[in-house]
């Protein structure tokens, strides 16, 4: 299944010394999450690329939300533009299937099987041999898919362009081809779907001459000798392209894309000037290679190597490109924008999700883009007057809760981050904050927000509260008092939902009372019906990262927080109600590691002097949470999120608070961890004997400096040095019980 490639320099000098001529896109399998419900994609693209150019099954359905799912047997395109790990189906735009001979119904959708013996996939490629006899290869670079079909014997070469594909919430609106000449045809594609509005211009140019076309604009089709501006336009627009079998075997073919125009499209052939597959495959392994080389881990498992390199890789792949190569892109609202000198919009921004961990882990892994990707935020907000809360296209989905752009931006104000202008930023996250939308006026003016006013009410408080949380550090920061004072206090309103009487954050409405009856095993997908949303008061009940202090006051001290912790990990791994939310799974007792909201909870116990149940329970959790295997994570891998947070544990550290700059420490599970720092320097994480069963931490030494704190500050990782870990088979529960080594401290 995984495609084993050749060794080859690496781009990065430094080198960990047991494995210096380790390819680290070896140990990358882009299969891990196409099965069970990870949602992930297995084709090539390039990091952030705008096209990621893969098969589709051609079957809707949760489980094909990216395209494909591992199960399938059944190929109905390459489409060029994919969501990685999410939950809603969108995109699959610009589908291209190679045949052997011509269709008789030219409106027909067709499959190819396959099998997955004869299917590979390594960074930045993907080859499958179709039972029509066809063997398909594609790479790609930024903006520019590059397509190798090799045809048997005897066949007749065709290539079908079909924009009428879609699955899920996808459905064309108008699309348009025009043939230019003997081997360029251009066209788009306006769809709606999750995103209600979508245009994809594209350009292809082919290696060997069109000899024949079929041109069907949806209803009827035209048989055409004449390749010179010949087109047909409607919903469902597609050609077939006819090749000379007697003389051409191999078709080769790029199509590149843009948001903006046809020009754009022909423009972003530059990308690949030539026809050479291989160079451009190799391009795009060295442009992988040099993303995994920015942390690199020493083991002896593979399967461990397996796990947190194809992680990595997954943390790469959106947000996605959405300008051209000079700045120019048009956002949905049909305005064509261009962004300053040098710098790209990006798009495909699953906020609920990644703000949690992977957007810190940014700060570390791209020192130049992310720069860009904040700025899209904030060009997001210029165009439609509040940040985004799940950006597709450049068109606000509205799905899911919060508004998190704000830890984002506040994460990056907070560490000085180069070339986001604070006070801009400041103003687009008191915008979002004062929205009049979304229950935001509910929940100022309740203090939380009713029930009875909004669904997921108590999920809607939480983060709200942690977002507001945010907004008042960068207040301080930027010394605006009064701003500051009422932060806070709006910070503080995840207490008006804690039920003493339960232990669990509870709905209320507006007048006051608690929503009867109640049921912390209780979970509600509808959104509009709920009070958690896609889970239940167990996972959600533990949402205060800023102020876990003031949580553990409230059940009574440290030792009332450390209970409820121990009852959640304890409770029966079962949700009651009659639409259970799916999202939901990946359990351990109550907690749910499939779905974001769980994410922090075990690093939780470190916040009140109990480490070593962190350590334990998240040696536990890598464990049988992570494998490398199509059904290898535990829930959808939800656009790097989930990646996100292995690659934090294996090494060892993970942004509990993710705008707060500490990362709290866990168990590290490799025996070394390598950050190539944005400063030129390096971090190293030194794990001694560490083994399935030295789970524990026994004692810390910075830079060879004993090391009492349970968490380290990003300033203090960004200086470089060497943090080292000795490990043992049993807790040392004197480690981190003084409270002044605790992290979240004021």
């Amino acid at each position: 299944m995984l495609m084993r490639l050749s060794t080859f320099a690496v781009l990065i000098g430094f080198s960990l010394p047991i494995q210096a001529q380790d390819s680290l896109i070896s140990y990358v399998d882009p299969f891990i999450g196409t099965g069970g419900h990870g949602h992930t994609f297995p084709g090539a693209t390039v990091p952030f690329g705008m096209v990621q150019l893969s098969p589709d099954n051609g079957r809707g359905g949760w489980d094909w939300c990216s395209g494909y799912h591992y199960s399938d047997s059944l190929i109905a395109g390459f489409s060029h533009m994919h969501l990685s790990g999410t939950g809603i189906g969108d995109w699959l735009d610009i589908s291209v299937l190679p045949l052997t001979a011509p269709l008789d119904d030219t409106t027909q959708r067709i499959t190819m099987r396959f099998s997955h013996d004869d299917e590979q996939a390594s960074p930045g490629y993907y080859q499958v041999m179709l039972n029509n006899g066809v063997n398909a290869e594609l790479t790609a670079t930024e903006r520019c898919g590059y397509h190798r079909y090799t045809y048997p014997d005897g066949s007749t070469p065709i290539i079908r362009f079909d924009l009428a594909f879609h699955v899920n919430w996808d459905s064309p609106t108008e699309t348009h081809i025009s043939i230019l000449n003997d081997s360029t045809l251009v066209g788009y594609r306006y769809s709606t779907g999750w995103a209600k509005v979508q245009k994809v211009y594209f350009a292809a140019r082919t290696s060997k001459p069109i000899v024949r076309s079929i041109l069907n604009d949806g209803q009827s089709a035209s048989d055409m000798s004449d390749m010179v501006e010949t087109y047909d336009k409607g919903k469902g627009a597609s050609v077939q392209l006819f090749f000379d079998g007697n003389t051409h075997q191999t078709i080769e073919m790029k199509v590149a894309l843009s948001m903006t125009s046809y020009d754009k499209a022909i423009g972003a052939l530059r990308e690949i000037p030539t026809w050479d597959f291989n160079g451009i495959r190799k391009a795009a392994e060295n442009k992988w290679e040099s993303e995994l080389q920015k942390i690199k881990i020493n083991t002896q498992d593979d399967r461990l190597k397996r796990i947190f390199y194809t992680a990595l890789y997954h943390t790469a792949v959106a947000p996605t490109l959405y300008s051209d190569a000079d700045g120019t892109y048009q956002n949905a609202n049909g305005a064509i924008k261009i962004m300053p000198e040098g710098t790209n919009r990006y798009t495909l921004f699953s906020l609920w999700d990644t703000f949690r961990a992977l957007n810190p882990l940014f700060t570390l892994t791209q020192p130049q883009r992310y720069t860009d990707i904040l700025n899209s935020l904030l060009a997001f907000h210029d165009e439609n007057g509040l940040l985004p809360v799940w950006d597709l296209s450049t068109w606000e989905t509205n799905t899911m809760t919060g508004y998190h752009a704000i830890p984002v931006l506040a994460d990056a104000i907070l560490k000085d981050w180069p070339g986001l202008d604070a006070e801009r930023a400041y103003e687009a996250m008191l915008n979002s904050a004062y929205q009049d939308i979304r229950g935001v006026p509910d929940y100022i003016e309740y203090g939380y927000l009713p029930q009875d006013k909004a669904g997921g009410s108590v999920t809607v408080t939480l983060e709200y509260a942690f977002d507001d949380w945010c907004i008042a550090q960068v207040a301080k920061k930027l010394n605006k008092t009064a701003d500051y004072a009422t932060f806070m206090n709006r910070a503080k309103s995840y207490a008006h939902l804690f039920d003493s009487q339960t232990g669990f954050m509870r709905a209320k409405t507006s007048d006051g009372k608690f929503v009867e009856p109640f049921d912390p095993f209780w979970s509600e997908h509808d959104f509009d019906k709920s009070q958690y949303i896609e889970g239940n008061a167990w996972q959600h009940s533990f949402f205060v990262p800023h102020d876990v202090r003031g949580l553990a006051q409230l059940y009574g001290g440290n030792d009332g927080l450390n209970s409820k912790l121990d009852e959640l990990f304890a409770a029966p791994s079962e949700m009651h109600g009659e639409n259970i939310s799916p999202d939901a799974s990946g359990f351990i007792g109550q907690y749910a590691h499939g779905n974001e909201p769980s994410h922090h909870i075990a690093y939780m116990y470190s916040y009140i002097g109990e480490a070593w149940k962190t350590q334990e329970r998240i040696h536990q959790i890598v464990d049988s949470m992570y494998h490398d295997r199509p059904d290898g994570y535990a829930g959808n891998e939800d656009v790097g999120q989930m990646s996100a947070w292995a690659v934090w544990s294996i090494a060892g550290l993970y942004p509990v608070n993710p705008a707060s700059g500490e990362y709290v420490f866990g168990s590290p599970m490799a025996d070394e961890v390598v950050f190539a720092l944005p400063t030129n320097k390096t971090f190293t994480i030194r794990t001694l004997g560490s083994g399935t069963k030295n789970k524990y931490i026994q004692s810390v030494t910075l830079n060879g400096v004993p090391y009492e704190n349970t968490y380290i500050r990003h300033e203090d990782l960004l200086n470089g040095g060497e943090l080292v870990f000795k490990m043992g088979a049993k807790p040392n529960k004197r480690y981190g019980r003084k409270p002044e080594s605790w992290p979240g401290k004021e």
